[in-house]
C-alpha cells in the first residue's frame, strides 16, 4: 500500500509552498496583523488559484477534490501563517456541504467557492474569520445554525492572534439562525480535521526555526544546538509534529475514503493536533532564548495562532474523552 501523495497533490503542496514563501513573508503577516487587516492581495491570488473551493463539489463551483487536498493547502497556510481568511472559509464551505440543505449549498457554495464571499465556523462566543464574513456557520449546543453576516450583527473581538479577525455573536441571535439539517457531528469532524492541517503547518514552521536557531546561535563558542537539554526538546517538538501529521493525515483520508471512521480520526487527529501546535510553539519561543519573548521575533505569531487552533471545536483533553466514550460505545455493541 502506498502512503504517500498522488503526483497531483504533491504539485499542489509544491505550488503553495512556493506562492506562500514569495506571497507571505514574515513582513507580510506582521505588515496585516499589525494593521488589524487581511492580506488581501494575497486572498484574491487564492481565488483566482480556485483554492478556496478546492473541496466544493464541481457542481457549486468548486474544483471538486477531496479534503486531503483540502489539508495540502490548509498545512501549508498554517507553515506561512497567511493573514487571509481561508480557513474559517474553507471550514464554512465545508458543513455547508456536508449538512447544509440543497436550497443553503446554492446560496452560498458558489461564492465560498470562488473567494468572492468569505465564510466563517466557530462557537458564537469566538469565531475565527468572523469578523466582515458573509456567512456565519455556528456550532451551539443544539447543533449547526447558518446566519448570513449581515444579519449577524457580528461584534469585533480582539483576541490572542491578530493575523485573523475574529467575532462574536449574541447568544439569542444564534439561536435565530437556519439550522443546517445534515448530519452536524460529520460536518464538525470534517472542519475538525482541517483545523488540525493548519496546526501541523504552525508546528512544522516552529520546528524549522528552530532548529534553524541552535544551530547558529553560539554559547562559549559553541552551537546551542549540541547542548542535550536543547537537543532533547528539539526531538520533541520534531515527535509532536509527526504524530500530529501523521494522525490529521489519516483523519483526511477516512473523510474521503471510510467515513466511518472519521469520527474517531478526527479525534485523534484534533487531540494530537492541538497538544502539538501548542507545545511546540511553546518551546520555540522557550528554545530562542531572550529574543524569543520580543516582539520583534517572528515566533509569536505562531505560538498565538496555535493557541485558537487548539481551542477550535475542542482541545487535546475534549477530544480524548470524546474517544473514551467512542471506544466504550463500540465496545459494548460488540458485546451485545
Amino acid at each position: 500500500m502506498n502512503f504517500d501523495f498522488t503526483d497531483d497533490q504533491h504539485e499542489i503542496k509544491r505550488t503553495a509552498r512556493d506562492l506562500l514563501t514569495k506571497r507571505s513573508t514574515w513582513e507580510k503577516v506582521r505588515e496585516a496583523a499589525e494593521g488589524g487587516r487581511y492580506d488581501d492581495e494575497l486572498w484574491r491570488e487564492l481565488g483566482e488559484l480556485g483554492w478556496p473551493g478546492i473541496a466544493i463539489a464541481e457542481e457549486h463551483g468548486g474544483q471538486g477534490m477531496g479534503v486531503v487536498e483540502l489539508v495540502i493547502l490548509l498545512e501549508e497556510l498554517g507553515y506561512a501563517c497567511a493573514a487571509t481568511p481561508f480557513l474559517g472559509s474553507a471550514l464554512a464551505g465545508l458543513a455547508i456541504q456536508s449538512a447544509g440543505s440543497p436550497e443553503q449549498q446554492a446560496r452560498w457554495l458558489p461564492g465560498l467557492a470562488s473567494g468572492e464571499l468569505r465564510g466563517a465556523l466557530g462557537a458564537p462566543g469566538l469565531i475565527p474569520d468572523g469578523e466582515g464574513a458573509d456567512v456565519l456557520v455556528l456550532v451551539t449546543a443544539d447543533g449547526l445554525r447558518l446566519l448570513a453576516g449581515a444579519d449577524a450583527r457580528a461584534e469585533s473581538l480582539d483576541a490572542i492572534d491578530p493575523t485573523r479577525r475574529h467575532a462574536r455573536v449574541d447568544d439569542a441571535v444564534a439561536v435565530g439562525g437556519e439550522p443546517l439539517p445534515g448530519d452536524a457531528e460529520v460536518a464538525t469532524d470534517l472542519a475538525r480535521s482541517a483545523v488540525s492541517a493548519e496546526l501541523v503547518g504552525i508546528a512544522q514552521r516552529g520546528l524549522e526555526m528552530s532548529v534553524a536557531y541552535v544551530k547558529d546561535r553560539k554559547q562559549f563558542e559553541t552551537p546551542v544546538g549540541a547542548f542535550q537539554a536543547v537537543a532533547h526538546r528539539c526531538a520533541q517538538m520534531l515527535r509532536d509534529t509527526e504524530m500530529a501529521r501523521s494522525a490529521t493525515y489519516h483523519a483526511a483520508w477516512a473523510a474521503d475514503a471510510d467515513p466511518e471512521r472519521l469520527p474517531e480520526a478526527a479525534g485523534v487527529a484534533k487531540a494530537a493536533a492541538s497538544e502539538a501546535g501548542r507545545e511546540v510553539t511553546a518551546s520555540a519561543i522557550q528554545v530562542h532564548g531572550g529574543i524569543g519573548f520580543t516582539w520583534e521575533a517572528d515566533v509569536h505569531w505562531l505560538y498565538k495562532r496555535a493557541q485558537i487552533d487548539a481551542a477550535l471545536l475542542g482541545g487535546a483533553g475534549a477530544h480524548r474523552g470524546r474517544l473514551a466514550r467512542l471506544a466504550a460505545a463500540r465496545l459494548a455493541g460488540a458485546r451485545g
